[in-house]
């Protein structure tokens, strides 16, 4: 088990860079996680690895613990009501709007996109409206992740049959190649989804998407159980801010916004938006 300085000295570290903030309930995980950089960079034990971290021609590293400390398994439709709403409520009510509104696209955000998941199935959920509804409008995806590492496999739209076992048959054939031979068992998202949305690195806290459009659809689940509460009412005021009058923002299901002061309207569990 980890020392209590050199916790101590991990959970600082990666506080001042992300903002994530690692409680004592954490330091399991933390452990199991920090084994992995062991292994990956050959050092001993962990106080060595802090030791490590401290110099200065080791600066990249820090990017490497950032990354395995915030990756989160993860996969396509998790959390599906979410998506279901999406396609049955906020969808067919910004479709209405979009003429008064002079609305020249959809604008989503997927604001911690992880490995891809999440946004490609924002995509697919589009995909699947906009082909019932016979529309026009074009749409676009942001999709942001602190990771360096998590994006390169995000563009690479490749995944495990596992990731995609909330999906029926059909779609999975509509919106991926399978793979045959050395690829058996992995599944590449096809080129007219992939296009579709744009992955940058981004720290939430620290920056926003480029261009000054607003977003009609933001998307930031599972990410602020890792911030404190200043953090928290920091993010969630930022994130409103980006949304159009009326816009969503859709949020973990373990995730609240009561205890959060913010101008947004709960519309139900996981799902608020910004009056109008």
């Amino acid at each position: 088990m980890i020392r209590d300085s050199d916790y101590e000295f991990i959970r600082k570290l990666v506080y001042e860079r992300s903002r994530i903030n690692l409680g004592n309930d954490k330091r399991e995980l933390v452990t199991a996680r920090l084994n992995k950089r062991l292994r990956a960079t050959n050092i001993a034990s962990i106080s060595d690895y802090c030791r490590f971290l401290q110099s200065k021609e080791n600066a990249d590293e820090l990017a490497n613990l950032i990354d395995v400390i915030s990756t989160n398994h993860t996969y396509f439709f998790r959390e599906e009501e979410n998506f279901k709403y999406l396609n049955q409520h906020a969808l067919p009510e910004l479709l209405q709007r979009r003429t008064a509104e002079h609305w020249p696209s959809l604008n989503v955000w997927s604001a911690a996109s992880s490995s891809g998941e999440e946004p490609y199935t924002i995509a697919i959920t589009l995909a699947e409206f906009f082909k019932r509804n016979r529309t026009d409008w074009r749409w676009r995806i942001e999709a942001t992740d602190i990771s360096h590492r998590i994006l390169q496999k995000a563009r690479i739209g490749v995944y495990k049959e596992e990731a995609l076992q909330k999906m029926p048959k059909e779609m999975i054939t509509a919106y991926f190649q399978k793979g045959f031979g050395p690829q058996e068992g992995n599944y590449r998202v096809r080129a007219e989804i992939a296009e579709s949305v744009t992955f940058r690195q981004l720290n939430l806290l620290e920056s926003e998407p480029p261009g000054t459009d607003p977003f009609q659809i933001i998307f930031c689940r599972n990410v602020m159980i890792y911030f404190d509460h200043p953090t928290q009412t920091e993010l969630v005021n930022r994130l409103a801010r980006r949304l159009v009058p009326g816009g969503y923002l859709l949020v973990g299901h373990s995730e609240s916004l009561t205890a959060i002061k913010h101008s947004l309207q709960m519309v139900k569990p996981a799902v608020y938006r910004r009056p109008l």
